[in-house]
């Protein structure tokens, strides 16, 4: 690496403490002894004079002096750095101190000129205060550490007074800060002292109270106590007062007993007494009833020789037509009327509104070709599950309308799996060799000529075939339709 080129601020710890190697010192050795730290600032560097020995730095001093050191080692031209800090001097300046302070401690000690020209970078730095410790004099207000620091690196006249003093303002303060910290707990275990105090005396006052208040539970209780005593002798003397009247009233109930068996059978006797009367009076009510059947078929028979003269003479011609067939006829005329042609048909048996005047009417008969609708609304499903929805719907539509329900579908045999039958709901499926369409025309012949029918499917054949016997058939859309809006 170029002695030019900076290291990186994010530099890792091993290539600073590789740096730290190379400069010869060990980052994890102790720092330097202050015996070891040489005086060069005052003597000739030609005399025979020997080293006097250090003065013993406090830690803050000594730290302080490293410090210092880091922070101008850059500013430093690099001819004047010792070969081993230069690579130091490229620390980043918050490591400097912390990593480089072996090397830097040993080399202001074996170096004079090197802390001579830390000295001069200190000095100029610090100001007014570095003037009055060259001057070997220091501010009252000053920092010792500070003072200390600058004395050793400028080593002026009297500059061991200067850190010996500094050593004892350091210690002074360590010890007033013992002795603060030391106030201060005192203080904090008097306030919490006082604290319990105070906390001890509510808590006695609300165990004083809570004692008067046992004492007076204490006293309901013992009155509670005699109360229920006497409470309890009442009650077991009335309990043998009731023996006693349980005693006389079983007696009595054993001769009520015997008299209701005495009379039981008095009763059945005249219950036996009383059937054979009573089936003497049913054969007589048998005889006279046919005798009033006889009079009621020959009143009919009058009446109906009576009518058959009456329309004799009126010349009335016989009936073969119900009101509910001209209902029919009516809706049949105006659906062929309408201009659209089988269009307007197809919407008149499609609309769920048509459906509903249809089932409006009383005693209404809803017949559904299952299939045909299932398989026209939702074929992508199942035949169960066509099935299920179905009559489901239908089941709803019965419990709306109160009608009744037949859907029919194809099938030799009953279909096992079949869900409950709603109420009001017939599910039925066709023999074997007949198909729903001919079950569903059975159905309708069956149906007493007049009774509104109804019958369900898309399948022409099927709708001509009912229509010719009076029901009214509507198309698969229009239940649909009404299942969907239900």
């Amino acid at each position: 690496m170029p002695l030019t080129e900076p290291y990186d601020d994010h530099s890792s710890e091993e290539e600073l403490m590789a740096a730290v190697h190379d400069a010869g010192e060990d980052p994890d050795a102790p720092g330097p002894d202050p015996a070891d730290l040489a005086d060069a600032a005052g003597t000739d560097a030609g005399a025979a004079i020997p080293p006097e020995p250090e003065p013993s730095l406090p830690e803050p001093v000594r730290q302080r002096i490293v410090a210092l050191t880091a922070v101008v080692l850059p500013g430093l031209p690099a001819d004047e750095v010792p070969v081993p800090l230069r690579r130091i001097a490229k620390f980043a300046p918050n490591r400097r101190a912390r990593l480089g302070a072996p090397a830097i401690a040993a080399q202001l000690t074996a170096d004079p000129l090197f802390r001579q020209r830390v000295a001069a970078r200190v000095l100029a730095d610090a100001g007014d205060l570095g003037t009055a410790v060259v001057e070997g004099t220091a501010p009252a207000a000053a920092d010792p550490v500070e003072v200390a620091a600058l004395a050793y690196l400028a080593r002026p006249r009297g500059w061991r007074e200067l850190i010996e003093a500094s050593g004892a303002a350091v210690r002074a303060e360590a010890d007033t800060a013992v002795v603060a910290e030391l106030v201060r707990e005192a203080e904090q275990r008097a306030t919490r002292a006082e604290h319990d105090r105070a906390v001890a005396r509510v808590e006695a006052e609300k165990l004083r109270d809570e004692l008067a208040r046992v004492r007076e539970e204490l006293g309901q209780l013992r009155e509670e106590a005699r109360q229920l005593a006497r409470a309890l002798r009442e009650t077991q003397a009335r309990e043998r007062k009731a023996t006693e009247m349980l005693a006389t009233e079983r007696g009595r109930a054993a001769r009520a007993a015997a008299d209701a068996d005495a009379e039981l059978r008095r009763a059945r006797a005249r219950l036996a007494e009383a059937e054979a009367a009573a089936g003497v009076a049913r054969a007589t009510a048998k005889e006279a009833r046919s005798v009033d059947d006889a009079k009621l078929w020959l009143l009919l028979e009058t009446i109906g020789q009576a009518a058959v003269g009456l329309r004799r003479e009126l010349a009335l011609d016989p009936v073969d037509r119900l009101p509910a067939d001209f209902v029919a006829d009516a809706f049949a005329d105006q659906a062929a009327a309408t201009p659209a042609g089988a269009a307007a048909r197809a919407r008149d048996t499609d609309d769920p509104a048509r459906l509903d005047q249809l089932l409006a009417l009383p005693k209404a008969h809803l017949v559904v070709d299952g299939y045909n609708v299932t398989k026209r609304g939702f074929g992508e499903m199942s035949l169960e599950q066509q099935r299920k929805r179905l009559i489901s719907g239908l089941g709803g539509i019965a419990a709306q309308t109160g009608d009744e329900v037949t859907v029919v579908f194809d099938g030799a045999e009953r279909i096992h799996g079949l869900p409950p039958t709603p109420r009001g709901v017939r599910v039925l499926f066709s023999r074997k060799g007949e198909t729903a369409d001919e079950l569903i025309r059975r159905l309708v012949r069956a149906e007493p000529p007049g009774r509104p029918v109804v019958v369900v499917s898309s399948d022409r054949e099927v709708a001509d075939g009912v229509r010719r016997h009076g029901a009214y058939p509507l198309g698969a859309d229009s239940l649909l339709r009404r299942l969907a809006r239900s």
